[in-house]
Order: structure tokens, then C-alpha cells, then sequence
């Protein structure tokens, strides 16, 4: 059996781009990318911490260091320059490898830069 977890987190990322004439995707930072071992040319899913879409796209890389988060072609019209976004990517593991799976998130801070990382979601209190 397999299960889809989730494999990596860019938590509040901020989008600096929204070009809607362009082929698509979203363009993230390679350093970015590297980090949170998202490939290019994966799927991943974007949340809208702002206004609540949730879509589907692939990641490119963007220039390393850059800092750039460009939300491209049909999807700039659900998120903004500026938006708070969580961008999201999912890999099916067998029963024996979710023994030791640990999900790579990456939590940023304004301007795109890495406040902290870990492989453990919060539990979350009452």
C-alpha cells in the first residue's frame, strides 16, 4: 500500500511576481527549492493565505539567492504580488518508508528568508 504525505513546506513564502503572460508554474528560488528538495518540474499545490485559493502548479527554479517567488500564467489571477502563500509538494511512500519519514519544512520570514526549518508540524493545542 502507499500513502500520500506530505514530502515539503514553504510556510508563508511571499510572492514577488504574478506574471500572467507567461507559459505557467511558479518560479522559486533555487536555494529555495534545494532546501526543501522540491525538483523542477514537480507538481506542487499553493495555498492562499490570503484569499483562500488553493491551486495546482509545477515548480522552476528561479534564480538562487533571488528570493523570488513568481506565481506565472492562469494562477497569477489567484495570487497577488505580496500575497502570504504555503507552497506545498506530496510523494507517495511505501508502509516501510514512512517508518523514517520526515517532511522538509521550511518556514520563511519577510523578504523570503529562511527563519528556521524542521521535519515536525507543531501539535496543536486546545
Amino acid at each position: 500500500m502507499q500513502t500520500i504525505m506530505l514530502k515539503a513546506k514553504l510556510h508563508m513564502a511571499r510572492v514577488t511576481h504574478a506574471v500572467l503572460n507567461y507559459e505557467g508554474s511558479c518560479a522559486i528560488d533555487g536555494e529555495l527549492l534545494d532546501l526543501a528538495g522540491i525538483r523542477e518540474n514537480e507538481q506542487i499545490q499553493i495555498y492562499n493565505v490570503e484569499g483562500g485559493q488553493r491551486f495546482t502548479t509545477y515548480a522552476i527554479r528561479a534564480e538562487e539567492g533571488s528570493r523570488i517567488i513568481s506565481v506565472n500564467g492562469a494562477a497569477a489571477h489567484l495570487a497577488s504580488e505580496k500575497d502570504r502563500v504555503i507552497i506545498c509538494s506530496y510523494a507517495n511512500y511505501s508502509e516501510a518508508e514512512l517508518e523514517d519519514h520526515q517532511p522538509a519544512l521550511i518556514y520563511l520570514k519577510e523578504g523570503n528568508v529562511i527563519s528556521h526549518t524542521s521535519n515536525a508540524i507543531p501539535v496543536q493545542l486546545a
